[in-house]
């Protein structure tokens, strides 16, 4: 079987499993709490695992209850204008364990949506979908992804759902997995429209971020890709939408903002990222 091999992989998070394991414990110790409830989707940040793993493994371990055959991971830096991709045959390396492509799924959906099929080799190597994967591997071992990049454009809607009428005619329980960071502040990244320092980062956790929250717990998949187009507030827009849409068709009946810090919490400086976390419960 065709590998993608893990590019991230002692750097973004640990080389092992072990050190994984021991992460993943301690960042399950981090919350607040286990939230009740059945979680069909969740939408995580995808910095390194020192800044947002803790918020990226307790969104994933939240949705691990019940029998799940594919986890449907949108994600990729895109533009409006970018074409969709699949990842659709092979399978993904993690520390514990390579991760399957469900090939039926994947290539269906890359049909349905227009999306361009990729190999492991073609498929881009970027951390939005990779840093996930071991805690997809820890939290549902037997599980196959569908690895898919979504464009912030009204596309991302009708992924969501043509991905779970997918699911539904091949029979599969599926759950989803959206991956964006949100507000890329400071000089590094060009943006700075709220100063600089303490009053910056005010700017970003109490006005721009909250916009951006409030339509991913919303589950209004184009307010979503509005919120990052318009105000830089997501990264991957289109892969939260995505996600949002695919709930909501998958019964989600509410939203619930799980967590949110920013790297300026860690690392204080001109320029910071804000994570947040997101789960779908359904109704």
């Amino acid at each position: 079987m065709e590998r993608k091999q893990a590019a991230f992989r002692g750097s973004w998070y640990p080389s092992g499993a072990p050190g994984c394991e021991l992460d993943i414990a301690r960042f399950l110790g981090q919350g607040k709490g286990e939230l009740g409830g059945e979680f069909v989707g969740g939408i995580v940040p995808h910095a390194g695992w020192y800044y947002s793993g803790s918020i990226a493994c307790r969104v994933i371990g939240s949705m691990a209850a019940g029998d799940v055959d594919v986890i449907l991971m949108f994600g990729l830096h895109m533009h409006p204008a970018s074409t969709p991709c699949v990842m659709v045959k092979g399978a993904w390396e993690t520390p514990f364990g390579d991760l399957a492509v469900h090939e039926a799924f994947a290539s269906a959906l890359a049909r349905m949506v227009g999306a361009t099929p990729m190999a492991p080799a073609t498929f881009p190597e970027d951390n939005t979908i990779e840093v996930q994967l071991p805690f997809v591997k820890h939290f549902f071992p037997t599980a196959a992804i569908v690895p898919v990049g979504v464009p912030p454009s009204a596309l991302a809607r009708t992924m969501g759902t043509d991905a779970v009428d997918v699911a539904s005619k091949l029979g599969l329980a599926i759950k989803v997995i959206g991956s964006t960071d949100m507000t890329h502040y400071g000089p590094n990244y060009g943006f700075t429209p709220g100063g600089s320092g303490e009053i910056a980062h005010d700017w970003v956790k109490k006005t721009n971020d909250p916009k951006a929250i409030k339509a991913m717990v919303s589950m209004d998949a184009d307010a979503i890709v509005s919120q990052g187009l318009k105000n830089h507030n997501l990264c991957c827009a289109g892969a939260a939408a995505a996600a949002a849409a695919a709930s909501k068709a998958m019964g989600a009946a509410r939203g619930i903002r799980l967590d949110y810090t920013t790297s300026y919490e860690k690392s204080p400086g001109d320029s910071f990222v804000g994570y947040s976390g997101i789960l779908f419960e359904k109704g």
